[in-house]
């Protein structure tokens, strides 16, 4: 699995293109590609920093989870109900889940 690159070597390229150098100097300086370094300007610009965002990992299942009630009244309802006609009544409330 692939790895954040770390914040130190960040900030040490961000500094080095804050006191002139091109991204692409800078990426090649540090090992790193152009697209990378305008990817952590872009971060440090909108929020501050470079960190790197969290990989891997679950993003889509509290979208279900917030509809929690409304699925269990609907498997009260029709206790026998297949994944697919839970999906449609769900489709039918505004909530569309693959």
């Amino acid at each position: 699995m692939s790895r954040a690159l770390s914040l130190d070597l960040r900030i040490r390229v961000l500094s080095a293109v804050g006191a002139g150098m091109s991204h692409r100097a800078a990426g090649a300086r540090f090992g790193v590609s152009a697209a990378s370094v305008s990817r952590w300007r872009v971060l440090e610009r909108e929020h501050g920093d470079a960190r790197p965002k969290a990989l891997g990992g679950d993003r889509r299942s509290g979208r279900i989870e917030a509809q929690r009630g409304v699925i269990l009244s609907l498997l009260e309802e029709e206790p026998d109900m297949t994944i697919e006609e839970l999906r449609a009544a769900l489709g039918e409330r505004g909530h569309t889940f693959s």
